[in-house]
């Protein structure tokens, strides 16, 4: 027999609760004391309910979340290549472990000096994904070429469009998009090898708000897909090869909201282009946030990786990494680090269970608002973006950088007139340092800088 809850209780609309704040407020405002205005620039509610959904596509929101198969994601650790023995070691380590995929860092190494079949010994890719941050993606298959004569699975996690808004490379080594087509072409026969990456990274470090990154995210995507299309590729081949991968903030709820709104968006994107049916190819990689950490007090770096990656696997991330505490430290991360990143993951799965359930968010009254305010602000401005000629065009023109710039300062002043950061601007243990100003945003220089937001308290 079914039994009802709390029926002793009357029913309390939205209204009648207002009523009641009203009057407990004695006279001040609603808005100026329980409205958040969000630095996406909407207003929050301190109160949602059934009826705020009446209005929103929530079925459409939803059904966009439920291209998973499973509510499990890919532990993916990263690691800095050294050498082809010591870095064999750990991968095969780190999977042992409890790493389910692992990402190589080559950035600042030349691939043709790399011994891959000594790399990868006891390293099978049909069953271990292998994932390669490098701009030499036509040399990388080219020695995986040699020696890998079944399905790999991994891919290559570099966004040759936002790599080319920062001074991390030449723009003269970045593949052209002939490269890129002639990769796609190349992987084809692995379903399971992503080789464009879409980042938003290097706009949330340079201070990006939510909105931004998935407006953003979504122009640099949609500039793959004009691109490629023009040289003779078919939206199918393209988009069975893209990953998205997302930088997860301390802003629990937003971040949850965030990534649910990113497939929104990308389903109104495919539905654009004709080929709504592919947003099953969705796939999302988050990485906890290097723009919140401190160097004052890394073992709070902890806490704040823990709660992204909770917002990531909350927020239905396909694979996750966990950065280790003392990254931020610019040294080799320690063992101990490493290990406790990894097993944030592993907890979260293992003890936690939150794996056992797709879009665990559906229904919340308060994320589906956020999901589609996000949705909206973040399509208002790929749009302003779009009318630029493009992400590349808009950045050139300098609205990238002054969009997010506004975004940082608006977030330092925060932190300097109270909002707390712990163990950076309160609950500090480390003698006070005079705090220094935001730095000149008017330099000459066109490129996005690599931030912490910490650093105006260092």
């Amino acid at each position: 027999m079914e039994q009802k809850l709390f029926t002793e209780f009357p029913e309390i609309s939205k209204n009648d609760w207002i009523t009641q704040v009203m009057t407990d407020l004695k006279g001040k405002s609603f808005d100026d004391s329980l409205v958040w205005h969000s630095t996406e620039n909407f207003d929050i509610q301190p109160y949602y309910a059934k009826e705020d959904l009446i209005n929103l596509p929530v079925e459409a929101i939803q059904a966009t979340q439920k291209n998973k198969k499973t509510g499990s994601w890919q532990n993916r650790p990263s690691v800095k290549y050294t050498n082809e023995i010591e870095t064999n070691s750990l991968l095969i380590s780190y999977l042992r472990l409890g790493a389910d995929a692992i990402n190589i860092d080559f950035k600042s190494t030349d691939l043709n000096n790399v011994d891959f079949v000594k790399l990868l010994n006891n390293i099978k890719l049909s069953v271990s994904p292998i994932f390669f941050t490098t701009l030499q993606v036509t040399e990388l298959l080219a020695k995986l070429s040699k020696f890998i004569h079944y399905f790999p699975k991994g891919g290559v996690l570099t966004d040759v469009i936002a790599d080319s808004f920062v001074k991390t490379s030449s723009k003269d080594n970045i593949l052209t998009w002939e490269n890129a087509k002639q990769t796609i072409v190349q992987t084809e026969q692995f379903p399971d090898f992503q080789v464009i990456s879409v980042s938003s990274h290097v706009f949330h470090n340079a201070g990006a708000n939510a909105v931004q990154e998935l407006a953003f995210v979504v122009a640099t995507a949609v500039e793959n897909l004009d691109k490629l299309t023009d040289l003779g590729l078919s939206l199918e081949q393209i988009i069975a090869k893209i990953e998205f991968s997302v930088s997860v903030g301390t802003n629990y709820f937003v971040e949850i909201a965030k990534l649910r709104a990113l497939r929104y968006l990308w389903s109104k994107v495919l539905e654009s282009f004709n080929c709504s049916l592919l947003i099953n190819d969705c796939q999302i990689h988050c990485q906890t946030s290097s723009f919140f950490e401190s160097t004052l007090s890394p073992y709070t770096n902890m806490l704040r990786a823990t709660t992204e990656a909770m917002s990531a696997v909350m927020g239905g991330c396909d694979a996750l990494t966990v950065l280790a505490y003392d990254s931020v430290l610019g040294e080799q991360n320690s063992a101990l680090g490493e290990r406790i990143a990894r097993n944030v993951s592993i907890l979260m799965r293992e003890e936690a269970h939150l794996d056992k359930i797709i879009d665990p968010a559906a229904g919340a009254y308060y994320i589906e608002n956020l999901t589609y305010q996000l949705s909206i602000e973040a399509w208002t401005l790929f749009q302003k973006v779009e009318s630029l000629g493009g992400i590349n065009a808009a950045f050139e023109k300098g609205f990238i950088k002054e969009e997010i710039n506004q975004s940082y300062v608006e977030k330092v002043k925060n932190l300097q007139s109270g909002k707390v950061m712990v163990g950076v601007n309160k609950f500090r243990v480390e003698p006070e340092n005079e705090l220094k100003s935001v730095e000149n945003l008017n330099n000459s220089s066109i490129f996005l800088q690599n931030r912490r937001l910490s650093e105006v308290f260092e």
